[in-house]
């Protein structure tokens, strides 16, 4: 179960670095349904209950909380942000070329890749294995 979270994570983390220009508005897509369902739904409750999610908003408001959040919730944003750098790396190239022209927003960018799985690099296809 954990790894299935891993591989959700990391595909919703593909999505976002190939949409780097609109990075920070899309924070929420990737923070809402990671931390707001997992290790960071208390922070969110306690610290953001009244942001709406969308535009960054819940990220803005981690982040400018950051220093009141549970241990845990830290931990888990910093692996995140790990996990995003590695797949910024591994990616990149696979992105560009099958994904180019596909709507940023609600996952497209990593169903694509997905559906590419058989033709992607190495690296990026091993990410999706883990």
């Amino acid at each position: 179960m954990k790894q299935l979270s891993i591989i959700i994570c990391a595909a919703t983390i593909i999505f976002l670095w190939v949409t780097t220009p609109a990075f920070s508005q899309n924070q929420d897509e990737i923070v809402t349904p990671m931390l707001g369902k997992g290790v960071c739904k208390a922070d969110i409750e306690k610290f953001c209950k009244d942001i709406k999610p969308g535009g960054g908003r819940i990220w803005s408001c981690l982040k400018s909380n950051n220093d009141r959040l549970s241990q845990e919730c830290k931990d888990h944003i910093a692996m995140v942000q790990e996990k995003r750098k590695e797949f910024i790396q591994a990616c990149k190239d696979d992105s560009k070329k099958f994904c180019k022209g596909i709507p940023r927003g609600k996952g497209r960018i990593a169903s694509c890749l997905k559906s590419h799985e058989a033709e992607l690099s190495d690296t990026c296809r091993a990410l999706f294995q883990k």
